[in-house]
C-alpha cells in the first residue's frame, strides 16, 4: 500500500538532520542536487496495493539504490 507522504512524524522521533553531518564535498551532495525524484510517486502509485502496511516510498528506495551504486555497496541488506 502506498500511503500518503507523512511529514508530521517528527514528534515521534529525535530531531536529527543528516544534512548537518554529511560534509559539503561529499559525493552524495551533487546527487541530491541533480536527481529529482518528486514525480516518481505519481508514476508508480498504480503499482502499489491498497491492503497491508505502507511500503517504503519509491523515492527513498531509488535513493538507497543510487547511494549503494555510488559508494560501491553491493548488498541490499
Amino acid at each position: 500500500m502506498l500511503g500518503p507522504k507523512q511529514n508530521a512524524q517528527g514528534a515521534l522521533f529525535h530531531e536529527f538532520s543528516i544534512t548537518d553531518y554529511v560534509p559539503a564535498d561529499h559525493l552524495l551532495r551533487p546527487v541530491e542536487h541533480f536527481v529529482d525524484l518528486s514525480s516518481i510517486r505519481h508514476w508508480l502509485a498504480q503499482l502499489y496495493g491498497n491492503t497491508g502496511r505502507p511500503l517504503i516510498g519509491p523515492e527513498l528506495l531509488i535513493r538507497m539504490l543510487l547511494v549503494g551504486y555510488c559508494l560501491g555497496i553491493r548488498s541490499r541488506r
